[in-house]
């Protein structure tokens, strides 16, 4: 098996798009991951008020501020 070394890959052709199309890639690249980090901390604002809610849900039902008793789940509905 050949070993591949410095001077052989120096010899190695690499196809490289112009300078401006390098820019356009970086540009819509940092567009997607933006968006998605984006996506990521809305996703973990509406974690933490979920939490807050259950939280005081959970404390309300504890000190007697709501009643619970009788309390039946919904149904469950068909996914559409």
């Amino acid at each position: 098996m050949p070993k591949i070394n410095r001077e052989k890959l120096a010899e190695v052709m690499l196809p490289v798009p112009p300078e401006s199309e390098q820019q356009q890639i970086g540009n819509e690249i940092r567009k997607k991951t933006k968006a998605t980090d984006d996506l990521i901390q809305k996703t973990k604002r509406a974690i933490r008020l979920a939490q807050e809610r259950r939280s005081a849900l959970i404390s309300a039902a504890v000190t007697g501020k709501i009643d619970v008793r009788g309390w039946q789940p919904p149904a469950k509905s068909q996914p559409c």
